[in-house]
This record gives structure tokens, sequence and C-alpha cells, in this order.
């Protein structure tokens, strides 16, 4: 053999055999493989260039190309169990495709590429979709819905301001940008619009140098023949001889498992770790890898151990339903040359997205046919190969495809015609294959059938509509039956799903109609039109069925098949008719073809019968629909129908008799089979083939169904009307009496006594009366009369809207749609209705406009019995409601076209009227079994078409030219019998029976229009018009007269029942005035009790200043009164007292972070909750939906559920009663505990005592008593506490002794009830087990920690819901809310007597020591760790704690109380002054703030400015102010707002002291002084540390001493600003489409692959997460979370709101197990929501919705809003929320 070259690895050139190639690579690169100039030896590398120059002095090109590949391919491609994937790519790039790309250019690659990249982007888009990707499609400009834009051209181009549809791709389809045949305008985007930057110049692509393109058809050639080769190569041990080299023959085998759609996950997961033994984690990547490859190297050995492995495989996959996974083995070498030719397709792929003259060469190389003919050319090779290929190969070949002849309009027609040619096979093989559609190369047709030009071409050319209908008559022979027709019995629905691909490339097609029509295009079109004919003549009479009798019928027929091909059939067949009506010669054919292939089809019945009526005589065949075989199915007849209008329309039916003299017409013959249908729908009806099952009635459902209607229900009326136009009206009628069975019911012969048999009949008559009104009225098509398409669809809405105001999607569902899925509704809607704006929760809705009523139509055709009763009871209420009369008569119908003019004879024939008589006739002999209402409506409705037939023939042509004549008909005698009468006489005395009443104000309409045709008939006999005029001014003065009584006795009747009213109302209030005299008392007492209910801020109280003052001295009293509840469950009323059982309140408490100022933070479960983070992280909050129970009764309640959940196994409970969930008995909210109810305390003080007191214990006197008791408590604790904190020196010489604290004013303690004590235990270790999420333990010293906590936090929680509301503090909060806040006030204040006092006083001491100046307690935080308002609250409820005594149970006295209080929060408020103050030091520059002078010179200005001096001075000067005083002073004013607003809730709930007026309204001005006041504060906070300098200043020093607060200072750290920004959800765009860009740009940071991905987007913060994919779960403690479950643990304390970005959903979700889906607050023109884009409409943000959204957040709701949609929505299976 020759000399093989030097080879290249890693840009090294080794000499030698490759065995020693990786030991070199080892050697050479360190072992990292990293490449280098020379090698370890210090042998010069080959570079790429020298290497092309080799390649180029070899005779051949493709022997040297292909031994290259044998000796490096290999060494490269090792290792296919575990890739090592960068290394492979860098070895591939720099052994073959480098020097390969050296080889091409000449040059180096990087500057010949640049070149070409400059040079410009095609002016064809050509981006491949990849499965989940958003589309979008403009309605105005697409030539069909399958033309789409990506997203990027989409937003650059002209169709973003048009009608656009969004939609989410399956996969395999490609940007049409740039192709002017897809767009009637604006086909070019900015992006690719000739001139714009990168783009070609016009018309002129950069042309390769002929040498270059030499070198491309010397390469080329080898390449695409390796990768043909190597694709389609079927040896599992041998490779071709070419690439195979004698040191290559070892033994190294890959068992390979490739990918099907018929294994699920787990069951391969299952066969994988039974047959290889492998970890469970090993067997997912395995599978998930072959899911995603569609193939996976499972195990590396010999080939014997390789075999076993398969064998082993496809033992454990097998089972009864299911055929083994499909298991090669195969060599490593064949593993590398496949995988290897893929990586070339792509290499490929790159190099022809830079030139259109690549593509050129690549597809004539592709389309050249080879030496052996009997071989076809490689394109062929890999289209017949495609069905035989795994996922990931098709994948790559089918974007090689899509970027070479999709590209190029002239090859993409080559393509075509061999796409065409192998037709056949290549669905053949895609129907038995079980991959998806999108990666078979049978979805090229959309991309070819839907060109205009290439359509026709295939047309012409290859007969391609033949070739469609063949193959689909080729794949169905297996269904068909002994006579022909197709049986689809035992059907296989995955096969059937795959043939209806067959029909939809039919509808591809077709889908675009001519403008030209050569001979040879209507000669090719003709000849498929024949051969679809077949199909429909297997079609025609298919699955007939045969009514059973006695026995329920067995097993229930496949009946969805056929009615699945009749749906997918429906556009085509319509477009059939639209081609052949393009031409009037093709139409005629066409029309001649049909009808000889009907009567082909229509079997000749040997048996005839004669039957007689009236004086008619029928001769027809024998035939009974109740007991003969009869099938819904008949496309050939409804084909034929719809070409006869076809043949209307253009005018050609006037020479009908030419091409079909009237005895081959055979109309009776036409008529037979849809009158057979509509007979068999009126037996259903009438209950005659129940035993026939649901499979009938759902048949039936489908025949009238918008789905199906225009090609089975309306196609059929058209034939019956076709039928009634050509045959004598009597013989019609004739006909249709025999088929319904009912020739014996109108022969007056006495039908049985069965009752059964007299309903059957009843129905029967009712169901032929309507097809009789719909054949003579129904006239909405184009052709039967001079309507249009816009008519027909504006008739289709004012119906719909008759029944009730309709939402656009509910209209567009409730039309048919077109081949371009379009209805035609937007452009006549604005007509005929006025849309009317959605609210916050409801959608938008069209309401008819009142002109428009007078076309609505009771016996409606489209209309379903359940439509019809209610549209009708809504038109009746609204005429009743005008004061008008009840009766609907028929609008007057458009004139029947030339052709159809023959049908209103069938209204005035002997036999209609004689129908008409003989229901009116039973009536009237009150033979109440024979007859119904419905009928005798039917029978009006009749009539008025009649009369209204006649009055428009009068009106228009002279009378004695007018042959219709209905009135002369109706006026005769029935018979010649003495009692005989005529319909005129029978309608008179119908109006005086009392069944008939509601049809009354009808009949008179009749008889009216009677009067009305009788005066135009005389009118032109009369020959004085003198005399004409007065008889007619007799007749009209006596109509009018008759309607005049008739109105005014309407009148009389309307106006007696409102008197009659008015009297029961006057004499029901003189009773309640004389109760309420009689019981003056209770009424009084009552209407005090109701009032109370009211909050206790609008009682009446002396209207002094200190009654408004909540703290000190001067504190008002409490407003406390007598609290009567009702507890819910047992209704029984009880007063809430202390020493009474206990009552409770539904309540939930949950972890939040609707307050938290830093989202990202990990939460961490704190070991020491006492002190609250600065940033309100995580917070524990309770709310309450406001009912109450008594905690007895609760106990019960809660244990019953216990109960039935336990018997309910089952079943998917809403509520986790593991973790003390239920819902609420009253309103069904989620609950997870309940508050017990405790009485507020009053409290009054003596003015003089607090005088006496204010004077006697000043601040600094307090703080001594206090360190004094502290000091005492810890000489008398345990040995081990007494160093918890360090007391100066001072106290220790203090004029205060331990007992000083009780000589200020002390009293008993309170004594609860045992009932509310337990209750108060239940309810704080809830609050401690769900914060903490921990086990329950009543002992732990956090429980009290816990509930100030959740105190403090529902607090801050409710004041920053009101401040973002815009609400006043006091009076706006829900009931709900008030009673919850209230009970939880309350019980946190009670809770400390159910623990022992020291453990409170040890929390008390650790919390004073933030703001006691000479307290000293290790491990106490800086005042920039903390939140101070949690500190109050858990100071004051503590304090009490301090009065502890051995031996006698104290609290302080009010006085006391009122100190303590007002001295806490004064210390508290100056700790958070300081704080503002602190972290204000980032503030902006002061110059873009105006100020006043009277601002700079405000006292408060002049009193900041000192003291951020004395800060400055404490602090080394690291605090230095940058702004002014005023400024300053502004910030604190803004920052301390929100704590003073919390306190002032705290301290109203806690003592009930009402607040200002001021407080009650919501104007800002006098906001902050009434605060002030309430709170005891002055409005210059800066007199607080003015007043108590001496005694602040140590603890003004220790704060700002505090290493953390320098180290904030000095910019080492970092802490939030006042006032806390108030958290909102994230800001969403306008247009829903720059959501779905961003989603599309969304890259998984955990996968590298370019698969689908499922963004979601967190509305709290942001972030972008990877959904639905196994990517991205995470395990925490051995279990596995899905991301969004993941991230909302940290982010929103497992609360979450996530938008599912490609389906227009959101998610919410509480905890691991609990999630719903919720509509996205996004919205189209008419104000829907569109979930999974299923209609594709520009969408828009709607702020109420989302304003809506951010309160339910806020108020904590979203764990009750789950609860009630899972309420709603019970389904029994479980979805897995954890894994989402």
């Amino acid at each position: 053999p020759p000399l093989l070259p030097p080879q290249l690895v890693s840009g090294r050139a080794v000499a030698g055999p490759s065995s020693e190639t990786v030991s070199f690579l080892k050697m050479a690169d360190g072992g990292d493989g990293t490449a280098g100039v020379t090698g370890a030896d210090g042998a010069l590398a080959m570079k790429p260039p020298e290497f092309a120059w080799w390649w180029d002095e070899k005779m051949d090109f493709h022997i040297a190309f292909l031994q290259h590949l044998a000796r490096v391919i290999p060494d490269i491609y090792f290792d296919e169990m575990d890739p090592l994937l960068e290394k492979e790519e860098e070895l591939a790039q720099m052994n073959i495709l480098y020097p390969l790309e050296w080889y091409l250019f000449g040059e180096d690659p990087d500057i010949s590429l640049e070149k070409l990249r400059q040079s410009g982007t095609p002016q064809l888009c050509g981006k491949v979709f990849k499965m989940g990707e958003t589309t979008y499609s403009c309605r105005d400009c697409a030539i069909d819905p399958t033309c789409v834009l990506c997203v990027d051209c989409f937003q650059n181009s002209i169709h973003k301001n048009h009608r656009y549809k969004m939609n989410t791709s399956t996969g395999g389809g490609f940007c049409d940008c740039g192709d002017t045949e897809a767009w009637k305008a604006g086909p070019l985007c900015a992006n690719h619009e000739p001139g714009a930057a990168g783009t070609m110049k016009e018309n002129s692509e950069y042309q390769l140098n002929e040498e270059l393109m030499a070198q491309a058809r010397k390469i080329f050639p080898s390449v695409i023949k390796y990768i043909v080769d190597m694709t389609v190569w079927e040896e599992e041990k041998e490779l071709p001889l070419e690439l195979m080299t004698s040191a290559q023959k070892m033994d190294k085998y890959y068992c390979v498992l490739f990918n099907d759609e018929h294994h699920s996950y787990d069951h391969v997961i299952y066969s994988l770790q039974r047959a290889l033994g492998c970890e469970l984690g090993e067997a997912q990547l395995y599978t998930n890898a072959i899911d995603k490859e569609g193939r996976k190297a499972v195990m590396k050995g010999t080939y014997v151990s390789c075999q076993e492995a398969k064998e082993e495989i496809k033992k454990h996959s097998k089972n009864v339903s299911q055929h083994p996974l499909t298991v090669k083995v195969l060599h490593a070498n064949i593993m590398s040359h496949q995988k290897f030719a893929l990586r070339l397709g792509s290499w490929l792929n790159k190099l022809m997205s830079y030139s259109s003259d690549f593509r050129q060469i690549f597809c004539q190389t592709c389309l050249k046919e080879e030496i052996d003919a009997e071989k076809p050319c490689h394109i062929s090779t890999l289209m017949l190969w495609d069905a035989n290929l795994y996922k990931g190969a098709r994948k790559v070949l089918h974007e090689l495809i899509f970027s070479s002849f999709f590209m190029e309009m002239e090859y993409k027609k080559l393509f075509a015609m061999e796409f065409v040619k192998h037709y056949k096979t290549l669905q053949r093989d895609y129907i038995r294959d079980d991959h998806e559609k999108q990666i078979s190369v049978t979805a090229f047709s959309v991309q070819i059938f839907t060109v205009p030009t290439l359509a026709r071409h295939l047309i012409e050319e290859q007969n391609v509509i033949t070739v469609i209908t063949e193959t689909l008559l080729e794949e169905l022979p297996e269904y068909l039956d002994k006579n022909g027709k197709f049986n689809f019995q035992g059907y296989s629905q995955e096969k059937l799903s795959r043939v209806y691909a067959v029909i939809c490339d039919l509808k591809y097609i077709l889908i675009s109609k001519p403008t030209v029509w050569t001979e040879k295009l209507q000669k090719q079109f003709l000849e498929g039109f024949r051969s679809f004919l077949k199909v429909l003549s297997c079609m025609q009479g298919m699955e007939e069925i045969k009514r059973q009798i006695g026995q329920h019928i067995e097993v229930e027929p496949d009946w969805e098949a056929a009615i699945a091909i009749q749906m997918q059939l429906k556009n085509v067949l319509l477009m059939f008719q639209e081609w052949c009506a393009c031409d009037e010669k093709l139409l005629v054919t066409a029309y001649k073809e049909c009808h000889a292939a009907v009567l082909r089809c229509s079997a000749n019945s040997c048996f005839r019968e004669k039957i007689h009526l009236c004086g008619h005589t029928l001769d027809s065949k024998h035939f009974k629909v109740s007991a003969d075989p009869v099938s819904i199915h008949l496309p050939l007849s409804r084909m034929l129908a719809g070409l006869h209008i076809q043949l209307v329309k253009t005018g050609a039916i006037s020479g009908l008799q030419e091409f079909i003299s009237s005895e081959e017409f055979q109309v009776q013959l036409l008529v037979e089979y849809p009158l057979r249908c509509l007979a068999l729908v009126a037996q259903v009806a009438a209950e005659m083939w129940r035993r026939n099952g649901l499979s009938l009635i759902s048949q039936m459902f489908y025949y009238q169904d918008v789905k199906c209607r225009e090609e089975m229900f309306d196609k059929d009326i058209i034939l019956l009307q076709v039928g009634a136009a050509y045959m004598d009206p009597n013989s019609f009628l004739l006909l249709v009496l025999q088929r319904y069975e009912l020739l014996d019911a109108f022969k007056n012969i006495m039908p049985t006594k069965d009752q059964d048999l007299n309903k059957q009949c009843n129905t029967l008559i009712e169901e032929m009366l309507q097809v009789l009104i719909y054949i003579v009225g129904e006239r909405y098509v184009p052709g039967v009369s001079h309507v249009t398409k816009d008519d027909i669809t504006m008739r289709e809405i004012i119906h719909l809207l008759c029944i009730e105001p309709m939402a656009h999607s509910a209209i567009a569902k409730s039309l048919p749609k077109d081949e371009n899925n379009e209805t035609g509704m937007e452009s006549v809607i604005h007509k005929v209705a006025l849309f009317k704006k959605p609210g916050v929760s409801c959608h938008g809705v069209y309401e008819l406009k009142d002109e428009c009523l007078k076309e609505f139509n009771i016996f409606f055709y489209h209309y379903t019995k359940t439509q019809h009763s209610k549209a009708e009871h809504t038109q009746k209420k609204r005429r009743m409601q005008e004061n008008r009369d009840e009766a609907l008569p028929p609008p007057t119908p458009p004139e029947f076209s030339a052709a159809f003019r023959n049908v209103v004879k069938v209204l005035n024939c002997d036999i209609m009227m004689h129908i008409l008589r003989t229901v009116l006739q039973r009536a009237l002999e009150l033979e109440s079994h024979l007859w119904t209402e419905a009928m005798i409506q039917m029978v009006l409705h009749l009539l008025a078409l009649g009369l209204l037939e006649e009055k428009q023939q009068l009106e228009k042509i002279p009378e004695e030219k007018v042959t219709f004549d209905f009135y002369h008909k109706a006026s005769r005698m029935g018979s010649s019998a003495l009692n005989a009468m005529n319909i005129l006489m029978i309608l008179e005395k119908l109006k005086g029976i009392q069944q008939l009443e509601s049809q009354k104000d009808m009949i008179n309409w009749v008889l009216q229009m009677f009067e009305t045709i009788k005066r135009l008939r005389e009118k032109s006999h009369l020959p004085a018009i003198a005399v004409a005029s007065a008889s007619e001014a007799t007749k009209v003065h006596e109509v009018q007269s008759t309607q005049d009584k008739e109105k005014a006795e309407r009148k009389r009747k309307a106006e007696a029942a409102r008197l009659h009213r008015q009297k029961i109302m006057a004499q029901m209030s003189a009773l309640q005035k004389n109760f309420i005299e009689t019981h003056k008392l209770l009424y009084e007492n009552t209407q005090e009790i109701q009032g109370r209910d009211v909050m206790e801020e609008e009682s009446t109280l002396p209207n002094m200043d200190y009654s408004r003052i909540a703290l000190g001295p001067q504190r008002g009293p409490s407003f406390t009164e007598k609290e009567m509840l009702t507890c819910i469950l047992c209704q029984e009323e009880q007063e809430v007292r202390m020493d009474s059982a206990a009552m409770v309140l539904s309540a939930c408490v949950q972890r939040s972070t609707t307050l938290t100022q830093n989202r990202r933070k990990v939460l961490e479960l704190s070991v020491d909750p006492l002190f609250m983070d600065i940033d309100l992280s995580c917070g524990i909050h309770t709310g309450s939906c406001g009912h109450v129970m008594h905690a007895a009764c609760w106990q019960k309640y809660f244990e019953a559920i216990q109960l039935n959940s336990r018997q309910r196994l089952h079943v998917e409970q809403v509520f986790d009663l593991e973790n003390g969930e239920y819902l609420c008995p009253l309103c069904k909210s989620l609950c997870n505990t309940v508050i017990p109810i405790i009485p507020l305390q009053p409290q009054k003080i003596n003015s003089e005592d607090a005088d006496l007191v204010a004077q006697l214990l000043p601040l600094s006197k307090w703080i001594e008593i206090v360190m004094a008791r502290i000091y005492g408590y810890s000489k008398k604790g345990p040995q081990g506490e007494q160093q918890t904190f360090l007391c100066s020196k001072e106290m220790e010489n203090s004029s205060s002794d331990f007992h000083s604290i009780l000589s200020f004013g002390v009293q008993p303690l309170d004594r609860y009830s045992n009932s509310i004590k337990e209750m108060v235990v239940l309810f704080a270790t809830a609050i401690y087990r769900i914060g903490l999420k921990t086990a329950p333990n009543e002992g732990d010293p956090r429980i009290p920690m816990m509930t100030w906590s959740t105190c403090a936090f529902t607090i801050q929680c409710l004041e920053n819901l009101l401040e973002d509301e815009g609400k006043p503090l006091f009076g706006c909060l829900q009931n709900r809310q008030h009673s919850g806040l209230k009970a939880l006030v309350q019980f946190a204040a009670a809770q400390r007597t159910t623990l022992p006092q020291s453990l409170i006083q040890q929390h008390l001491v650790r919390l004073l020591g933030v703001v006691l100046p000479g307290l000293k307690v290790e491990d106490t935080p800086s005042l920039l760790d903390i939140d101070l308002f949690h500190v109050l609250v858990g100071a004051i409820l503590s304090f009490p704690s301090l009065y502890w005594e051995d031996t006698v149970d104290l609290q302080p006295s009010s006085i006391s109380s009122a100190c303590n209080h007002l001295y806490l929060f004064h210390l508290v408020t100056m700790a958070h002054i300081t704080q503002i103050i602190l972290t204000s030091t980032m503030a902006l520059s002061c110059t873009e703030y105006p100020s006043t002078q009277e601002q700079e010179d405000s006292e408060e200005a002049h009193a900041v400015d000192s003291f951020s001096k004395e800060i400055c001075r404490y602090t080394n000067g690291w605090y230095r102010p940058t702004v002014p005083g005023w400024y300053l002073w502004d910030c604190i004013k803004k920052g301390i707002s929100s704590y003073l607003r919390s306190a002032a809730l705290f301290f109203h709930y806690l003592l009930g002291v009402p607040p200002p007026e001021e407080l009650l309204l919501g104007s800002e001005e006098s906001h902050f002084k009434a605060l002030c006041s309430y709170l005891s504060l002055p409005t210059n906070l800066f007199l607080l540390f003015q007043e108590h300098w001496n005694i602040v200043e140590p603890l003004v020093q220790r704060w700002c001493t505090d290493p953390a607060v320098l180290n904030f200072l000095k910019g080492e750290r970092t802490t939030i600003r006042f006032p806390r920004k108030r958290n909102k959800l994230v800001e969403l765009p306008e247009d829903y489409s720059c959501l779905l860009n961003q989603g599309s740009q969304f890259r998984c940071p955990q996968s590298s692959d370019d698969e689908p991905k499922y963004p979601v987007m967190c509305l709290f913060c942001g972030a972008m997460l990877c959904s639905l994919t196994s990517c991205c779960q995470e395990m925490v403690n051995g279990e596995e979370f899905g991301p969004c479950t993941f991230h909302s643990a940290d982010c929103g304390a497992g609360v979450g709101i996530f938008l599912k970005i490609k389906d227009c959903r959101l998610m919410l979700m509480a905890g691991k197990n609990r999630g719903c889906f919720y509509p996205a607050p996004y919205l189209d023109e008419y104000g829907e929501t569109d979930p999974n884009l299923s209609r594709g409409n520009p969408l828009q943000l709607c702020h109420e919705r989302y304003r809506k959204l951010h309160l339910l957040w806020q108020q904590h709701c979203i764990i009750e809003e789950i609860a009630r949609n899972q309420e709603t929505n019970q389904v029994f299976f479980g979805f897995n929320w954890q894994l989402i």
C-alpha cells in the first residue's frame, strides 16, 4: 500500500501506525490534550496548509480522504460510553476539518470565511425551528397559515403591527422570511432586506472564484458520499473496505440501545437496571441520552458479551402488549465513523450558510445520478433510509436539506420532484415507523406542497394529487370490507393518525387555487379528482348500522376513526369543490364524474312499492330506516351537492339537461341517502335506537356539530332542497313521509294506546316538520340564494348572540373554520354586535345590536336542542320586558335563486296542507297523546313561511302572475264533511285552548298575516279604488282594534299585578312597624348589638384630647363592651369572657417573604428567632378568615375530617391533615390552626394619680428601677445564669431596690379558663411548628419569641398593604383582617401567663440590652442588623414578667403599664431614629431637591444638624452627613413613618384606645402629627434626645461605636435604607411577544444542548428557570425537587407565582406538593386570556389583573387561592408539583 501521510494529532505530526497515537497524545501534551506547536522530541508539527498541499499531490482525493479518516477517526472517537465531547471536537477540528478547510480555500479558512460572512446573508432566513420555539404568522399577509416567521424576523417586520398569531412550533419547520410566494406583503424583514446591513446587494450574491468552486466540486462529492455511505451502513461488524485498516481488527464492540415511542422512560430504566445491573442514576442518564439522541451505547465489551447484554435487554423490555426494545451490537469503529459522518454534516451545514455557490454545488452533487442506474441519487438514498435512522441522525440530515435545497428555489423544485417520485414509499415507511412526524422526512411535504408555483408544477409534471390519493388507497386496503367499503372496526389508532398526514398533504397541495389553468393542469387535476372519488366511493355508505331490537348491543362499535377521517377531509372536500369551480368546463366534467360515481354506489333495490296519500302516488324503493342497514357517511353525495351549488353559482346549471338528461339525473335516488340519514337522526331523537349504545349518539352529535356539519348535515339539507326543486312537491313529501315512517300517522289511522309508541311518533313528526322548515326556510347558502359568505357569518353570529352575550373565543369556536383556519367573523362582527369591555375577573363579551334582533329565526338549523330552548326563552323574556307580544315569527328569508325556485312549491302542495291541517286538527280534538306544543309551534312557523312567501310575491309582481296560492289552499275545507274546517277556522278555535296559551301570540300573528294576504289579493280584484280603499280602511281598523284590545288587556293585567304587589308591601310594612312599637326595647338592643360590629374607633366617646392618646400618664380610656359571638358550627351565641369556654377564630399561619429587602438571601431556619433581621428576609404571617367557632366544636369538626379522610384514601386531599390543615366550614378557606379569642380588659387611669406618677417617675428613675429589678433577678437566679448580662457599677449603688418597681401600681394577674389556656398553648405551638418547620414541643424556650415575631410581622404586613393601597391606617381593614389582628394581639399579650416567667424575663433582658444604657448583654446584635419594631413588640409583651413574685401573681396596674409602654416606646424610637440617620449616608446629592428658607431654618433641621455632628464625633468622623439638615429631617420623617404606623396599630389593638380622627382619613398632611399625638411623641422627634440627653448619650455612643456600624460607614458591608422599598411583582412588558422573545433566548445554565426548554419566570424576583426538564432537578435530603419548588423555598418561603412563558399561564405554588394553574394577566383585544396560546392572538398586559395578583400575594392569599382552585377542580390523581 502507498505510504500513509504523517498523522496529525492536536496540531502535531506523528509518524508511524495509529496505535501509537493515544500514547503520543499523553506524552506530548502532558495528558491534558492541549495542542502545542512542536512535539516533545522537537519534531516540527506539520501545519494544516502543508497537510492540505500533501492531499493535493495525491492522484485521487477521495481515496486519500478515506484513508486518512480510516487512520484517525477510531482514535478520536475511542470511547462511546463516556465521551469527552470537547476533546473529541478539538481533535476532529485539528486533524480533519481545519485541514479540509485549508484545502478548500487555499488559505487560512478563518480569513476566507470572514470574507464570505461580510459579503452578506441570504435573502431567505431559513432558520429551522426546534420543538417548543415560538413562531408568528400574519393573518393579513400570509398566503396560508403554514407561512411563519421566527422571533427575530417578526420583531423586525411590518407584520408586528398587523393581526398576527403566535404559535408554538412542533419542530421541523423553518422561517419563511424572504420567500415572496409566502406573503402577500412584507416578505422581507429589516434584517434580510436587500441593502440592509449585512445582507446581499440587489440580486448580486457574492460569487466564489472558479478555483474555489473547482475545489468544492472536488471535495464535496467525497464528503457527501462518506456521509451517505456511513449513514445507511447496515453491517454490524465490518466497515466498507476503503475504511478498513489492518490495525483495527480488534474485538471491541458496543451494545447500542435505540429510541422508540412505545416504551416509557420508566420501562427503559427498569430494563437497563435488570439487564446490566447498573445503578438508577446511570440508567436514567442512559435513558435521557437515548431519548435526546435516539441511540446510546450502554455497554462496551467483546462481541459475545455485548450479544448477551442485547438478549437480556430484549427479554426484560418485552411484554404482552409491547415489542422488545431495539438493540444492536456495533463494532467500535462503525460507531465512531457514523458519529463523525454526522459531524461532517454539521460542517457542511456551516459552510453552506456562507455561500449560494456552495449550496448549489452540494445540491448538484446530491442529485447527480449514480453510475449504477438502479441506485438512486444521494438525496433519494437518504430520504428512503430516513425511517431506519435514529433521531440524532435525522435531525442533522434534515437540517442539511433545509440549509441547502430549501434555500435555493431551483433546487427546491428538483428536490420536490425527487420527493414526489418516492412519495408512496416514504409515506409507507412513515406509517410503519413509530417516530413523531416532525422528525420524519415526510414532514417536508408542508414546505413543498404549500408553495403555489411548486404545487402547480408537481400537479402538471408528476400528477401529485393522484400520487397522494393512491397512497391513501394503498395504505387503507386492510380496512375494506367485502363490498369495497371502509370499516374501521378494531383499527390501530396510531396507524390511522399517521394516515391522516397523507390527507393533510392533500390539503397542502390544494391550499392555494390556480389563477391560470393550462390544458395539462386541467387534465392532471381531473385525473387526481377521479382518484379522489375512488377514496370517497370507499367511504360512501361505510360502517352501516342496523337498529338493535330486543337486546342491547354487546360491544360498542368503533366509530371515532370514521368521524376523524371525515373531519380531516372536511376542508379537502371544500377545496376540491372550489378548484372545480375555477373553470366552467372543468366543473361540468367533475360534476358528471361525481354524479356517475354516486349512481354507481347507489344499490338498486329490486323491491319497489307504491304509496298513496291525498290522491297522490309515488313509486319508490322499499326501505325502512328502522329495519335496514343505514350509514351517515355519504361523502360522494355531499360532494355532488357541493358541486351542484358551484354549478348554480357559475350559471352552468342552466345547461344541466345538456350533459345529464332528467332520466339519467335520477333525482329521487340522489335524495334517498341523505333522507335516510336525517330519518336516522329523527329516530335516534325518538329513542328508537337506544339499544345501539353511546357510539350512535356520539355520531349524531358530530353529524350536526360545527366540526363536521358543513360536509355532513348542511350538504344533506342542500341535497333535499335539490330534490324539492326537481321533484314533484307531492311526490317529494310522500318520499319524506315514507322514510320517516309516518305515512300511517297522517292517514288518520288511529295509533295504538301504547304511550311509548305515541311518544316516538310525536318526536318523529316534530323532527320531520323541523327538516321541512329547513328545506323551505334555510336559504343562506351562496347559490341557493343570492347571499355572500359575510351574510352567512353575520347570520350565524346573530343567532349565537340571541342565546346570550358571548366572548369572542366562544363565538369563534361555534363558527366553522376554512382551510386557513379563519372564521371570517372579525370583518363582520362589528356590524351586528357591540363589544362590552371586561372587568378585573371576567372576560369581554359581544352583545347583539337591537336592530339585528329582527333577524332571529327560532328554528335556525344550526341550533342544538339546548340552544333552541335557551334562545327562545331569552327572546320571549326580552319581548315581555319591552311590553310586546311573545310571537317569534320567522324573518323574511332571501329569495331562492332560479335553480331552487321550485322549492317553495312544497309549502302549498296538497300533502303539505294535509300535514298542517292534521296536526292542528289533533290539537283541537284535545287528544293530548297525539300532538305536542312543539309540533303546533312548527306548524305555525311553516304557515308563517308560506304567508311570507306569498306576501313577497304579491308585493313584487301582479297578482294574476302569482302562482303561489298558499292563502287559497289554507282557506280550503279539509273535506266535504259537515263539520269540516279550514286552517283559519282551526286557528281561531286554537286561541281558546289553555295548553296553547304560550302560542297564542303567534297564532294571532299568523291570522293577521292571513288578513294581510287577503287584503293584498282583494285589492287587485276590486275595480273601484274608492271602494277598495274604504274596505281596506275598515279591515285595517278592525285588525288594529283587535290589536289595541289585546294590548289594552295586557296593560290592564300588568297594572293589576303592580297594584297587588304594592298592597302586599304596604301590609308588610305596617306589620313591621307594629312589631317594632310592641317590642321597642328589644329592637333598640338589637340595633346596639349590630352597631358594635363596626370597629371600635367609630364608638361615641367623650370628645376630649386625652381620649385619643395611647401611651403615657395621659392615656385615654380603652373602649370595650360585651362581645357576643355566634359559633358557625353549632349556631349558639356566647359572650367572650376570660372565665368562659374558649371561642376560636380559624387561622392560617405561614412563612412569608412579602416584605423582604433581600430576595436573593438563602433562608436558613433561625436557631435564635428573638431578633428579626433588618431586611425582614422571612417572617411568620398569621391570617384569619374571621369565622368563629367554639373550641370544642372545632375539635369535633377536625376529628370528623380526619376520620373521613382515612375512609377516602384514593381521593387527593386539598389539605394536609398531618400538618393540622383543614378548610373553614363556612368559607372553605385553607386554615392550619385556630386563634383563641381573648377579651380586651378595660383599663382606666385616674388623672390625678397619673400626674403624680409622671412627676415621681421620669425616664432616668424608670431605667434605674428596671435595672435594679433585673439585677435583683440575676442575683437570685441559678449560678450559671448570673453572667448573662453586666450592670454598671452605679446600679449596684443606686437608691432603687428590687421591689421599687411594685410601688408604682400593681394588680392581680388575669385568670383565664383552662379551655382558653389550652387553646393558647395549641396556637403558640402551631406558630412555633410552622415558623421553625420543626416538630411541636410545648416546652421549647423559643415559643414566646415566635409569638411576638408573628404578631409584629403580621402588623407590618397589614401596614404595608394599607400604605400600598393608599388607604387610611384605621377604619379600612377588612372585617377578617380586623378580627384576626385583634385576636392575635390579645393572644400575644395573654400567652405570657402560660409560660415560666423566668423564661420571659431572660428574653426581655436580651431585648432591653439593645435600648437600655447600662445593660450590656452578651451577643447583643448591632443596630444595623435588627428590625426595631420586632424589638418593641417583644419588649412591650414581655415587660410585665418583671412584676413576677414567687408568692403572688402580679402584673402592672394601668398607670404602671402606661409609663412602661411610653418609656419603652421612646427608647426604641430613639434607636430607630439613629438607625435611619446611620443608614442615610448613601443619600443622593440634595442639589436636585429645591428647599425653602423656612425648611432650612426650621427647628427640626437645626436639631438634625447638631445630632449628626454628635454621631460624626462618636464614629471618629466616619459618618459624614453629605446633605443639609432639612433634607435629613425629611428622610427621617419618611423613614420612620412605617414604624410609627405599625406601632399605632399595635397599641390600638393591645389597649383599645381609639385613634385621632385624622388617622381615619387618608390625608397625609396631618398624618404625622396625629401619629405623634396618639403615640405621645413630640412632632420634633429630636426633643426626645434633647430632653433625656444625659441618659441616652452613652447609649448613642454604644450604638455608633459598634464594629458593624463602623464597617458599614467604611463601606466594608451593606445594609438597607429607610423607608424600606415596598415589594412589587416584577415589571412585565406590555406586549407578550417581548416575553416570548425573552423566553426563546433563554439558555438553561445546567444544560449545554440545544434541546427545547420550557422557561418559567418567577414573578417575585424575575429569575428565569428551566421547567419540565430533568437537567435542573435538585436533590435535598435524598428528595428530588423541581427548579420552581427549589427556587420558591428561598424566594417566597415556599410560596411562588411563576409565569410559564410558552404556555401563557401562571402557576401558583405553596410548598412542595401544592399548586394550581391560574390565568395569566395578559389579555387579547377581546379581553380574554389565552392559555397554551391556543388562539394565538396578540396579548397585552392587563394592569388591573396584575394588580389583583399583586394583592393576592401581599394579602397572603396564594395558599387560599390554590385550595379553592383544587376544591373546584378536584382530581382523583395527584399532580406532582414537587418536580415542577
